[in-house]
């Protein structure tokens, strides 16, 4: 186990169990955090625990709630019992695969209160106590989605621009209060995220997988992105340069090749 001589502070990550917010929280962990995760599946969030736990010192509450839940984000806060959250990291998300009028309108309601509410309001609840401190830093998990229009994908794109336009517009008011906020804005990453999209399939699946990064270097990024401050952190030369892809080609455009991609990649298994 590697130990800290002086505890960093107190953490909180949502989608703790695996993917980015695992890594997330490893990074958290070494820098001497104790870390406060929550997830909605119990058993990896306590295998992420106990291999947290063999690495680092920091001590570890756990967290079983369903993040798409109304009002969870007040459960969360009150489960901290009035502890000093000095990083938020809002990572938990999924996204839905198919035409808007197709698909389900329930599952579609809990990713939107998922992305949009419960990122909203928990990052309000915390944020009162950081500005009163002078301190703080939340991350705001986005996507390389929140840039254009995403056919098949509609609403996973729009909560992914939400959450961006969100993330700039507070950082902007919290200048000079010791808070920032930063909005990591991720391509294809070899998450589950796959799996959960198009039933199973992999990111391995995928036809046009080019441009697949590593879960560990996309979290190092963002966090790094995070103590510095920065405001909106695109991992990778090639997302960038998409990113800027709708400044110089209509929108009409974009939104066409971004569903030729869906199309492609979005290919269950049957």
């Amino acid at each position: 186990m590697i130990t800290t001589e002086q505890k960093t502070g107190l953490a909180l990550v949502t989608g703790a169990a695996s993917g980015l917010g695992f890594e997330l929280s490893l990074l958290l962990a070494k820098d001497g955090y104790d870390l406060v995760l929550a997830d909605v599946d119990a058993e990896k969030l306590q295998q992420a625990k106990l291999e947290i736990a063999a690495l680092y010192a920091s001590d570890i509450q756990l967290i079983i709630k369903d993040l798409s839940k109304c009002n969870v984000a007040q459960q969360i806060y009150e489960a901290l019992d009035g502890k000093a959250i000095d990083v938020l990291i809002n990572n938990a998300g999924f996204g839905i695969y198919g035409s808007f009028n197709d698909t389900d309108w329930e599952r579609e309601a809990a990713m939107l209160n998922l992305h949009v509410l419960t990122t909203t309001h928990l990052t309000k609840l915390v944020l009162n106590g950081m500005v009163a401190r002078n301190r703080g830093k939340i991350l705001n998990m986005s996507s390389l989605a929140a840039f254009q229009p995403g056919p098949l994908m509609s609403l996973y794109y729009a909560s992914k621009a939400y959450i961006l336009s969100f993330s700039e517009a507070i950082a902007n008011e919290l200048k000079g209060t010791g808070v920032s906020v930063t909005c990591l804005c991720p391509g294809q990453t070899n998450t589950c995220f796959q799996e959960v999209v198009a039933n199973g399939a992999s990111v391995s699946d995928n036809k046009i997988n080019f441009n697949i990064a590593c879960p560990k270097q996309v979290a190092k990024y963002g966090y790094e992105a995070m103590q510095k401050g920065k405001v909106v952190a695109i991992p990778g030369n090639i997302n960038k340069f998409l990113s800027k892809l709708p400044r110089f080609l209509s929108r009409k455009t974009a939104t066409a090749v971004i569903r030729k991609i869906q199309e492609k990649n979005r290919v269950c298994k049957t």
